[in-house]
Parts: structure tokens; C-alpha cells; sequence
């Protein structure tokens, strides 16, 4: 396999991929989900109440990482330095419109395709996705490529689970 080298495109060597922006119909059902259930930390949210949205940043923090700042300027400074963070954007209303909903980009037309989660075992995860009730997309064993899942968060995003170390299989 050839090595892999950093492009060089002058002025970019500080650039950071930062984020993903999925829109969202319920901030407390996504948030509970990438939360709760996924284990992200909600670094940064900001609140533009005269343009009616929200924006909520979520990552993974680990033991090592530096702590999140209390201060509101320093915080989200620290939220756009962050490698590959989750942007959820809330239009508000639509929390209230039971028939509301985005579209996925797995249905046709086809687009958007999904996030990825790695996990340390892609089994023991999924079990646990299932006792908390959450709907697979694909589970482990399923289909062609085995060993990775696919789940849905509350608006139907696909998100892919694999381990970083058995997906060199792939």
C-alpha cells in the first residue's frame, strides 16, 4: 500500500475537520440519544432565539482530554477547535409538528448517507442498543459485511457502528 502523505496546500496546515451538522425535529429526544445512549458530551450549545434555531456541539471527551472551560467565550472556542464534533441544528416548532420530519438521505432521492461510530466491540455495543430499544438499521451479523451495524437515532440518521480493529477486515 503507499504511504500516505499530507497534501500541501499552502495555508492550510491548521485546518481542522470540526464538524458535522445533522438537522434534528426534538432537541430532548437527540440529545438524550447521542447522550445518553452513545455517550457524547454536549460541549457547546448556542441559542439564536430571533432566528428560531439552536445549535447543540457534541464529542467525545477523554480522560486526557483538557477540561471543558466554564467560560462562555473560552468555551466555545474550545468547541471550534475540536476534531470531528456532532453540530445537531434545532429549527424551533418542529418538536410540535407530528408530521414533521427530514429526510434521512437513505431514501430516494438518495444523498446523505450516515455518521460512523468506532467502538472497542461492535457485539457488546449492539447488545446494549438493544436493550435500550434502539432500531437497527442492520445488525452485526446481517448481510454481506459482518461484524458492523447500522442503528437510527430519532429522526432516522444512519449511524454505522464499528471497531477500528476488526474493520481492516474490510
Amino acid at each position: 500500500m503507499e504511504e500516505l502523505k499530507k497534501p500541501l496546500s499552502k495555508g492550510t496546515e491548521e485546518f481542522v475537520f470540526n464538524q458535522t451538522m445533522l438537522r434534528i425535529k426534538d432537541p430532548k429526544d437527540s440529545l438524550e440519544f447521542y447522550v445518553d445512549v452513545l455517550g457524547m458530551t454536549l460541549i457547546k450549545q448556542l441559542d439564536f432565539p430571533q432566528m428560531e434555531f439552536s445549535l447543540y456541539f457534541l464529542g467525545y471527551l477523554r480522560d486526557e482530554d483538557e477540561p471543558v472551560p466554564s467560560d462562555p467565550v473560552k468555551r466555545a472556542e474550545y468547541a471550534f477547535s475540536q476534531k470531528a464534533m456532532l453540530e445537531l441544528t434545532h429549527n424551533y416548532g418542529t418538536e410540535d409538528d407530528d408530521s414533521f420530519s427530514y429526510h434521512d438521505g437513505n431514501a430516494d432521492p438518495r444523498g446523505f448517507g450516515h455518521i460512523g461510530i468506532t467502538v472497542p466491540d461492535v457485539y457488546s455495543a449492539c447488545e446494549e442498543f438493544e436493550k435500550k430499544g434502539i432500531e437497527f438499521v442492520k445488525k452485526p451479523d446481517e448481510g454481506n459485511m459482518k461484524g458492523l451495524a447500522f442503528i437510527k437515532d430519532p429522526d432516522g440518521y444512519w449511524i454505522e457502528i464499528l471497531s477500528a480493529s476488526t474493520s481492516s477486515k474490510f
